[in-house]
């Protein structure tokens, strides 16, 4: 039975449990009894004696955080008014140092962490991030382990259309034939015949070696032999073939009677790759939840994905079809024994960050507590069922349950994380350090003390990651007084910027994360541009990163291709070898316009973009809880986009209105001019709510998205960090309680 008492004085429990002088959401606390507890096997009275005593151990220390960011941007706002303008880097670090904001970086720290997964401590390859209150998402998600080259290459512009290789409804051979060159010429780089090409290959046979006869009748086996691992069928006519190349597999498959197999001389009907190996199902800034029945539908789906009964109806090509989890893949062995592949992504979780309080718990005084104490106890027991060995789509083999924690300032906020999981290890009786951390280095605080920020969490480190948009934003609000800054397409040349991409590096190679951690890279946002992502997105393991963000299974298929260009453990040994190439100077020159002397033209055109970018994705939040979606920019081109792309665009917009580089009225015009604009893109969509008003007597403050946007840019100096949760969140609430959706 459920640990209760008698509800607080005053306070209604029509939709709150007690719990012991909590108040919990009822529908939270039957997921919990009913599905979360059983599944883990967690006994209910261990289970909410701790949940009490964990909110009641970590509430004051999270509020204490909290007013410490607030004391730190008091005195940051303070120095910038008295010292305007790019400050001088000897006596502004020394202020720095003196608030307490930039520490002395330790000497000696090094990842310690044991049981992690290859997938993350090994192998490098594409990461998947997508909403966890989107089962259908996370499933595809969670399936992406292994993506279709052909099919990803032929339904994107990865392959151009000129020259009569257009898509169309049916299959047309000239693209086709496009997208095998393209194929062969990508296996003759990862795994190259010992001589002569892919292309010129009429028969392929599997046993103890893999051997190809050419066109011209040779019989040639791989440049590296010890590449072949695997094959299905007969050996001597196989159905498919298994390669592995830094650490990443690709598969020929053959069949002759298909209509790609029947046309190629080799019988290739397709080459399938190893893409996203893990995948970050997420809680935080690509969803909106903003109560506890938005909480219990990603604490659902977590679960599901973690006992291995996620499966979702979903209709395509006028047919209806369950999706489930896949299974392992198996083949033959050349020796003749059985080679058993995961066949999900390895799955992480991304919590909250520290800032967002939930009404899904309460005080005794009604007051919300912390949602990141919250996530940190639900998702890791929903988590358990992953780990369990007979389960046959379990999620870690190594036995451990990896939570990306965002948003965290500084390593005494690390420390913070490091010790609420250790707590929430006793209350579900789970080894010490079986809960992994991922540190996203995205505020910064945190990169300035990057190396202190990993020592605090040493035995639990799985994952540092630059974020060029959240960091940005952070660097605006940070800076907010300093003066006004950049313009948003300057931002990534920045001298700032381009030091946090090589320092994150640097700090982590320092540290020793190979073989313990993940050194991330951003997202890929521009969905529809494959091309473009090819020719650039190679940066990132050129930059020695071992796994970058993508936003879709095809965008993961394409980038795996780069992790076979690039052999990621030895660019990261020479970066190494060069020696920390970052430096703190560089890390803290703000990005602060050299002159305003912008035309009138420019400013409209960049306040424009801004307002589109904000309306654009606040009215699908807050209007249809969508945190994470594409959406078309000014110019048309669909963007992925979350409240991280919203943060930096609401402070660049409240920093120029700071230093009047552009007055309130003008934003506020602006977001009229781009709310006609947003509803003409959205105007197929049956859902939509138009926030232009629909008669002259009508206003724009009568869309509470449309407020929501507003809100954001004029309101954006005094939200904390910048952030653009508080704003969402109660304008979110707004909407449902005005469209009986509570």
């Amino acid at each position: 039975m459920t640990t209760s008492t008698m509800p607080p004085a005053g306070l209604r429990t029509e939709t709150h449990q007690p719990i012991g002088d909590l108040l919990v959401d009822r529908r939270l606390v039957a997921f919990l009894d009913e599905e979360a507890l059983p599944g883990a096997g967690v006994p209910q009275e261990t289970f909410w004696d701790g949940f009490v005593q964990l909110f009641h151990g970590f509430t004051d220390r999270n509020r204490a955080l909290l007013q410490e960011r607030e004391r730190l941007q008091t005195a940051l706002d303070t120095y910038h008014r008295e010292h305007p303008g790019v400050p001088e880097p000897v006596a502004y670090q020394q202020f720095l140092r003196d608030i307490g904001y930039l520490l002395d970086e330790p000497t000696g720290v090094r990842a310690r962490t044991r049981n992690v997964d290859t997938e993350i401590a090994e192998v490098a390859g594409p990461q998947l991030v997508v909403p966890v209150m989107n089962r259908r998402f996370a499933i595809n998600a969670a399936n992406a382990r292994w993506g279709s080259l052909y099919d990803a290459l032929y339904g994107t512009d990865a392959i151009s259309a000129d020259g009569g290789a257009e898509r169309g409804r049916g299959y047309n051979p000239v693209r086709g034939q496009r997208v095998i060159a393209w194929a062969r010429a990508f296996l003759d780089r990862a795994v190259p015949l010992a001589s002569g090409s892919h292309a010129d290959v009429v028969e392929y046979r599997a046993g103890r070696r893999l051997l190809a006869t050419l066109r011209s009748g040779d019989v040639v086996g791989l440049a590296d032999e010890d590449a072949f691992v695997g094959f299905t069928g007969a050996p001597g006519v196989p159905s498919s073939v298994l390669l592995r190349h830094h650490g990443l597999h690709i598969e020929i498959r053959f069949e002759a009677d298909s209509a790609i197999g029947r046309s190629d001389r080799a019988h290739i009907s397709d080459v399938i790759l190893e893409a996203a190996i893990t995948a970050i199902m997420d809680f935080e800034d690509s969803v909106a939840a903003v109560d506890g029945p938005d909480k219990v539908i990603g604490y659902r789906n977590w679960l599901a994905l973690n006992d291995g009964t996620a499966a979702e109806e979903m209709a395509k090509g006028g047919r209806t079809f369950t999706r489930t989890l896949a299974e392992d893949r198996r083949w033959s062995a050349p020796d003749g024994t059985e080679l058993r592949l995961p066949g999900r992504s390895l799955m992480l979780t991304r919590n909250v960050g520290h800032l967002m309080t939930t009404p899904a718990v309460l005080d005794e005084h009604g007051r919300e507590l912390p949602e990141g104490i919250l996530d940190a106890l639900v998702t890791s027991l929903c988590a358990m069922p992953g780990l369990a060995a007979g389960n046959e789509r379990a999620n870690s083999r190594a036995g451990s349950i990896y939570i990306v924690k965002p948003k965290q300032h500084g390593p005494a906020e690390v420390t913070f994380t490091s010790d609420l999981f250790g707590a929430v290890e006793d209350i579900l009786g789970l080894e010490r350090h079986t809960i992994k951390m991922g540190i996203m280095d995205e505020e910064r605080r945190t990169t300035v003390n990057l190396m202190a920020c990993i020592g605090e969490a040493a035995d639990r480190i799985i994952f540092i990651n630059t974020g060029f948009l959240d960091r940005t934003g952070d660097e605006i609000h940070t800076s907010m007084v300093a003066g006004p800054m950049i313009r948003k397409a300057e931002m990534k040349s920045a001298t700032w910027m381009t030091s946090y991409e090589d320092w994150n590096v640097d700090v982590g190679l320092a540290a020793g994360l190979p073989g313990h951690a993940q050194i991330g890279k951003g997202m890929w946002a521009m969905t529809e541009l494959m091309a473009d992502m090819l020719e650039t997105k190679i940066a990132h393991p050129l930059a020695g990163a071992n796994t970058a963000w993508v936003p879709s299974p095809t965008g993961a298929t394409l980038h795996a291709t780069h992790y076979h260009q690039v052999d990621v453990r030895e660019r990261q040994a020479e970066i190494a070898r060069g020696g920390r190439r970052a430096t703190l100077d560089g890390l803290l020159r703000i990005p602060l316009a050299p002159s305003t002397d912008w035309t009138a033209d420019e400013r409209r055109r960049e306040v424009d973009n801004s307002c589109q970018s904000i309306l654009g994705y606040v009215v699908r939040w807050v209007e249809q809880g969508v945190g994470c979606s594409k959406v078309p920019d000014i110019n048309d081109v669909d963007l992925m986009e979350d409240r991280a792309t919203c943060r930096i665009s609401s402070q660049m917009l409240a920093n120029w209105i700071h230093h009047d580089v552009v007055s309130a009225e003008f934003v506020v015009d602006a977001f009229r001019r781009m709310a006609v604009v947003v509803d003409q893109q959205n105007a197929d969509d049956p859902d939509y709510l138009p926030m232009t008003p629909a008669t002259p007597e009508g206003s724009y403050e009568d869309s509470i998205a449309w407020c929501a946007a507003r809100d954001l840019a004029l309101h954006g100096t005094e939200s904390p960090s910048g952030y653009t949760e508080p704003i969402l969140h109660a304008r979110r609430r707004e909407f449902k309680a005005r469209h009986g959706l509570v």
